[in-house]
């Protein structure tokens, strides 16, 4: 498993002196581009205080200074890699007193595509480790405030392959099916405190998630592909209305409701032929980007 130098301490904690401009602070993880970038944009436009998490301080750094120049937004820029103990712990240190934390987003990930057999065993591991635990322990850390103060939300990036298994993409589908149990089992635990929890399952989206992870994606039609920003507008638009698990965009709807209709063993075959398919490079397939 392939890994950044740590963070430089002078670096983890970059805050512009507008800061103070706003009580609202959100947290993103996997910040520096895709959804999470999405997120970034429409909070800070929104009037949030931004902690931005991401591996790539430099990118972090650049969207901070483009945010702060077009909104005036407030910004803490905190270079971590989530899927290392210590840069995760410093991230819930950092988070569990922030007194204005209203809005978190556990949007870092990634997903490896090819036959697991031939995966790269400690990029699986860190895979979990990002998708899984990272979110796992930055909820655990927002949480206790949030429901001191009776109000925040919690928002998991999952994906509609957490909907069935996915051969091929075996680890990801998995992880991403803890994700939405989890935010569905935190769901009815947080009823009446004023938290909420969405599980945001997204399908295709143009982001750079797919040539990192190395799929192909010549076979999927435009009509299937929605912008980060529509996914970030329609997910902030169920949380504020209480939707637990949120599909964006009316395809992906149809299809995740065939997905989970149809038997588990119809959608595994279907899903792992489609997979199979779109393999841009099966032998070689598989990633070590972290989210950022």
């Amino acid at each position: 498993m392939t890994t950044e130098p740590h963070p430089d301490s002078e670096a983890r904690n970059q805050r512009t002196d507008s800061e103070a401009r706003s009580d609202r602070t959100a947290l993103i993880t996997g910040a520096s581009s895709g959804i999470g970038r999405a997120f970034a944009n429409r909070l800070a436009r929104d009037g949030y205080r931004l902690i931005l998490v991401a591996r790539r301080a430099d990118r972090l750094e650049a969207l901070a200074k483009e945010f702060g120049e077009q909104y005036g937004a407030g910004f803490e820029v905190f270079p971590a890699d989530l899927t290392r103990s210590e840069e995760l712990l410093a991230v819930e240190d950092r988070i569990a007193g922030e007194p204005g934390l209203e809005l978190v987003i556990n949007n870092a990930g990634f997903g490896t595509v090819g036959r697991f057999a031939e995966l790269d065993a400690d990029g699986e591991e860190a895979e979990v480790r990002l998708n899984v635990l990272a979110p796992l322990r930055i909820a655990r850390a927002a949480l206790p405030g949030m429901i001191e103060r009776g109000r925040g939300g919690i928002v998991n990036v999952s994906s509609m392959a957490g909907f069935a298994p996915a051969p091929y993409m075996d680890t990801y589908a998995a992880t991403k099916a803890f994700v939405t149990s989890f935010s569905e089992g935190l769901h009815d635990e947080l009823e009446g405190t004023g938290v909420r929890v969405q599980a945001l399952c997204p399908g295709f989206t143009r982001t750079e998630f797919q040539d990192v992870a190395g799929a192909g994606t010549d076979e999927i039609p435009n009509f299937a592909w929605q912008e980060a920003e529509e996914v970030v507008d329609a997910s902030l638009a169920g949380l504020e209305k209480g939707t637990l698990v949120l599909v964006p965009g009316l395809a992906n709807q149809a299809v995740s409701t065939l997905t989970t209709a149809i038997p588990r063993s119809w959608a595994r075959r279907i899903l792992g032929a489609a997979m199979k398919r779109s393999l841009a490079a099966p032998d070689e397939a598989g990633s070590d980007a972290k989210g950022g």
